[in-house]
């Protein structure tokens, strides 16, 4: 944990910007019976994280005899610097509802809530669970979606290439996505366990984002970060087509425009604002003309 806030750190003096989220486990994190000793530990590190840093903590599922005490104890302290809280297990919009209300009487009732959807049922209510006010994300969790199936699906559909071809796998992935996109929140792929292999960690982010419409991805390891980075990035080229796009629209009053030889309107401005923010959101390097939107 602390290591993931050291590089956090350095990587934001690097960019420019807070470009990813650090999340301090609660719920894989701690020993069976030292539930308290870790949270409290989660809690000190979340107030002594820098200045700008976005943290966040996982807690133990609504179900388990650790989830008041942790949010107790660590949103009651450090509640307000946190980013978010994961819940793990999420199963309905009654498990949202409980960790809300538990959120709010640790004195956080503007903090938002980010579900983690393990199971084939969870996934068959992704759009209540993402429609919900105070959820923020829906991340997918791979091996307990896969476990839960009681060895109907192969241990292949865990890796780094069975998880995007296995069909189960693939319309769990693809129903989550959905039912973020449909309701305006923030869709984060699962993460992949073979955090030596660079090249397969970079394939499997760019599937993520350009196959199965997911904008963030967890991590699991420092040298994972880059590659979903680079992966969830625009590219230099896709930066400069959307800035040319949009002054020449801003130039015509917004009307639709010819752009290098293709017909253009609000839909295409619409797309193309987005690739900048989230050129920015990634500290991308954005051109002059661009960067006093962002000011």
């Amino acid at each position: 944990m602390r290591k993931s806030l050291q590089t956090q750190a350095e990587m934001t003096q690097e960019f420019g910007a807070c470009v990813f989220d650090v999340t301090l486990d609660c719920e894989d994190g701690a020993p069976v019976g030292g539930e308290a000793e870790h949270a409290a530990l989660v809690t000190e590190l979340a107030l002594g994280a820098a200045p700008g840093a976005r943290v966040a903590v996982r807690v133990h599922p609504v179900d388990h005899p650790a989830f008041e005490a942790d949010v107790q104890a660590i949103v009651g302290r450090a509640g307000a610097r946190l980013c978010h809280v994961m819940v793990p297990k999420v199963e309905t919009v009654a498990d949202i509802d409980t960790a809300a209300r538990a959120l709010d009487a640790a004195g956080a009732p503007q903090l938002p809530l980010q579900a983690l959807v393990e199971s084939p049922a969870a996934v068959h209510r992704a759009f209540d669970i993402a429609a919900h006010p105070r959820v923020q994300s829906l991340s997918f969790g791979l091996m307990d979606f896969v476990s839960a199936h009681g060895g109907a699906i192969p241990e292949e559909g865990m890796g780094v290439q069975g998880q995007f071809t296995h069909p189960l796998v693939v319309r769990a992935k693809l129903e989550i996505a959905s039912a973020c996109h449909a309701h305006g929140k923030v869709p984060s792929h699962c993460v992949v366990t073979e955090f030596k292999d660079k090249a397969a960690m970079a394939a499997a982010a760019r599937r993520a984002a350009n196959e199965f419409g997911y904008t963030r991805m967890w991590s699991i390891h420092p040298d994972q970060i880059r590659p979903i980075l680079e992966a969830l990035s625009p590219s230099e080229g896709a930066i400069d087509q959307a800035v040319r796009m949009l002054l020449a629209a801003r130039d015509a009053g917004w009307a639709p425009i010819s752009f290098d030889g293709k017909l253009h309107d609000r839909a295409s401005y619409r797309f193309h604002w987005q690739v900048l923010e989230r050129a920015h959101q990634t500290g991308r390097q954005l051109p002059t003309e661009a960067q006093a939107w962002f000011a």
